[in-house]
């Protein structure tokens, strides 16, 4: 069974700000980056479309804090 606010990849939390009741009117953090397809494609397809990634697993990481204010 998958839980929404966990990454089915890692199990680490996923901070899907729509996945938590709390935050779920505000953008989450993957609307501003790019996901490769292929990291997408290489999830088992029991795990695809349950949960979003975490953005470690989902590869983004350096997009997150070149987005990141100074």
């Amino acid at each position: 069974m998958t839980t929404p606010t966990l990454c089915p990849a890692c199990g680490a939390r996923n901070d899907c700000a729509l996945a938590d009741p709390r935050t779920v009117d505000q953008a989450c953090w993957c609307y501003s980056v790019t996901i490769d397809p292929v990291v997408l494609q290489a999830l088992p397809d029991e795990l695809r479309n349950k949960a979003c990634l975490c953005p470690r697993c989902a590869r983004v990481d350096q997009q997150l804090r070149g987005a990141e204010p100074t």
